[in-house]
């Protein structure tokens, strides 16, 4: 296999564009590596992203978070303050593998590879965070809810990366949270995920919201319906039971071996009722 480390965004979109297809972008390989010693994969080359400014660095502006798509976790939850706006989203990218794992896994590898249960998938979605792509055409961005077509496949064109995520600056009184539900206490798969992110007004009032769902459906979901039931209402009683009846309605899932489809339905009600309990706690509610 050839192995090429590039130090440009230019040089990784020429290098993957020239193979047509049969070189890979690496920025963590814990997905990569996996599937092609499984034999799922077998690219004739791997064009490594990590030494690319852009794709590793966090930088804070006027307009929020700018996170490099080859970020690992262990840098994500070194950050002096993106785990205090966006603990949610941190707390999701740390659930992906090992302490091990977590020195080379990133977001931006979790979004690529397309699994239905990726961890940070569904946090992502709920912070509003968008994708910047660059490819041989330029520069796009894009809804992260949108990058996902189906299990294994992305909207990305030939040659094309994500180069970083932009989270938005929270405001004063913004909370989110993500909760998974797994087999054992931890490195496993989730059978059903939820991310939620809020706004609170000065009376407790919500004021804007987002909620996230992974593992139910064949690609990450974003739940429209939760801006209509939380907006102008207290995240507490009765309205977190129309949240959870409306996070197990949108469900699609399938029968596994981790989980039943049923069971999916009905957990990702109750994770979706608890992330929004802890995002309202975040908030100040």
């Amino acid at each position: 296999m050839q192995y090429q480390a590039v130090k440009t965004l230019e040089e990784a979109v020429e290098r993957l564009s020239r193979a047509e297809g049969e070189h890979m972008p690496l920025a963590g390989g814990t997905d990569l590596l996996a599937q092609r010693r499984a034999g799922r994969i077998d690219p004739k080359g791997v064009v490594d992203l990590k030494r690319v400014p852009e794709l590793a660095e966090i930088v804070l502006d006027d307009h929020g978070y700018r996170v490099g798509a080859a970020v690992s976790g262990a840098e994500l939850g070194e950050h002096p303050t993106l785990g205090q706006d966006w603990p949610g989203v941190v707390e999701a990218a740390q659930l992906i593998g090992s302490t091990q794992i977590q020195g080379r896994a990133s977001m931006g590898g979790n979004l690529c590879n397309a699994s239905p249960a990726a961890d940070s998938v569904p946090a992502l979605i709920a912070a509003g965070a968008l994708c910047s792509l660059v490819g041989p055409s330029g520069r796009r961005e894009l809804p992260v809810e949108e990058i996902i077509l189906s299990p294994g496949q992305t909207c990305l064109a030939p040659g094309e990366l994500v180069a970083h995520f932009r989270l938005p600056r929270p405001g004063p009184r913004t909370g989110d949270a993500y909760l998974r539900l797994i087999p054992r206490t931890e490195m496993d798969i989730a059978v059903v995920g939820a991310g939620v992110a809020l706004e609170l007004d000065a009376d407790g009032l919500c004021t804007a919201c987002r909620v996230g769902l992974g593992a139910v459906a064949p690609t990450p979901l974003r739940l429209d319906e939760a801006e209509a039931i939380l907006v102008g209402r207290r995240v507490e009683g009765p309205v977190l039971d129309e949240l959870a009846a409306a996070a197990s309605a949108a469900a699609r899932p399938i029968d596994d071996m981790r989980a039943t489809a049923e069971y999916r339905v009905r957990v990702v009600g109750v994770m979706a009722k608890r992330a929004a309990q802890i995002a309202a706690t975040r908030a100040g509610g």
